[in-house]
């Protein structure tokens, strides 16, 4: 399973939210490259970077920080928010991103977020399943829409997606634990390669996470809050 660790922007900085309000705001770091050479340092691979901003204003916003983190740095970034038009993800690959992760777009413009996949493959292009109740939410989880999670998946799923990110926003930032269960019905009615995000509050959890059949996990406030320390995740990459 995979370590993702979550750098999540507003103004350039490296913030956390809970539960995705921007008015719960702490900043934990003024330089985003600092963070992500720390996670380098400790043999992690990977990054999932979230431009906020971004998914507020629906268009890409940080994506300087995007190229900084890329040309400074080895890690496979998967990068989001506000990502609404070919122009924004031209922007988003071209500054360097691996992968990028589609939320709103998919809920609100299927045909684009197709042509996207048809485009650049399923390799890089994440479906990203952002949960409220059982329904998908949008636009920087300011809006709710009518489809429920297990339709969404499996619609896009037939669509050739590979990879989604599933979070379930009544956990995230929240420190107590991931959607489990919601995970595993997940893995049970749509074989995808599923990264769990959101709630991670220690180390266990990620051995939880594994047995479930998760692809990959994200991790944010976890490691902000010093209940996971980059030692333990170094430890898991090589065990």
């Amino acid at each position: 399973m995979r370590i993702i660790p979550a750098i999540d922007i507003i103004e350039g900085k490296c913030v956390r939210l809970a539960k995705g309000d921007y008015a719960t705001k702490k900043i934990y770091n003024e330089s985003p490259l600092e963070v992500a050479k720390a996670f380098e340092d400790h043999g992690i691979e990977y990054l999932h970077l979230v431009d906020l901003d971004g998914a507020k204003s629906k268009h890409i916003v940080n994506y300087k920080v995007l190229e900084t983190l890329s040309s400074k740095t080895n890690l496979k970034i998967d990068f989001g928010g506000g990502l609404k038009s070919d122009k924004d993800l031209t922007i988003a690959f071209e500054s360097g991103a691996s992968q990028i992760t589609g939320g709103s777009i998919a809920v609100k413009s299927p045909e684009t977020f197709v042509s996207w996949i048809k485009a650049y493959g399923s390799e890089k292009i994440i479906l990203g399943a952002d949960v409220k109740g059982i329904h998908i939410a949008t636009d920087g989880w300011l809006e709710t829409s009518n489809q429920t999670l297990f339709e969404f998946v499996k619609e896009y799923k037939s669509k050739d997606v590979e990879y989604v990110i599933c979070t379930d926003i009544s956990k995230d930032g929240m420190l107590e634990g991931p959607a489990f269960e919601l995970y595993k019905n997940l893995l049970e009615q749509v074989g995808v390669k599923l990264i769990a995000s959101g709630g991670i509050s220690k180390f266990e959890e990620l051995y939880e996470l594994q047995t479930l059949g998760c692809e990959g996990v994200i991790i944010g406030k976890a490691i902000y809050e010093n209940r996971i320390a980059l030692k333990q995740l170094e430890k898991f990459i090589l065990s």
